[in-house]
């Protein structure tokens, strides 16, 4: 298996960073990972959403647990390889919020696929970050 973490405070509430989820068409705005997105349904346990990232071939996602205002699970599963991202938000006793995202992926490409799903994880924080805080 391999795992990785990363995470960001901010002085976004979590239903302000929710909201921000929640608009998987929009993830673009501060996910320059992301060339096209679409979902397929609401966001909710089940919905699938299909996604292409520059240079790469569309892939299906499909979230499989949805905790309002707390967190979502995506999962992705590429020629056996299985990629679950599980973005985290949690509230600090300083009244900041921290976000949180880790990544744990299994099968015979994990090791090659790791590095190129999580490389981009601290510059989409800091950019979900700046949206959040001046959306409020």
């Amino acid at each position: 298996m391999w795992t990785h973490e990363d995470s960001i405070e901010t002085t976004a509430t979590p239903a302000q960073i929710w909201k921000i989820f929640s608009d998987v068409s929009n993830w673009k705005k501060w996910n320059n990972g992301i060339e096209n997105i679409e979902i397929h349904g609401a966001f909710a346990n089940g919905t699938t959403f299909t996604m292409r990232v520059p240079g790469e071939d569309t892939f299906t996602s499909t979230l499989i647990e949805v905790k309002e205002n707390a967190s979502f699970t995506d999962e992705t599963v590429l020629d056996g390889t299985r990629v679950l991202v599980h973005h985290k938000i949690m509230p600090l006793a300083s009244g900041r919020t921290k976000i949180i995202y880790s990544t744990e992926i299994t099968g015979p490409a994990a090791a090659e696929f790791g590095p190129m799903v999580t490389g981009d994880f601290p510059d989409v924080l800091r950019a979900l970050k700046n949206i959040v805080e001046n959306s409020k």
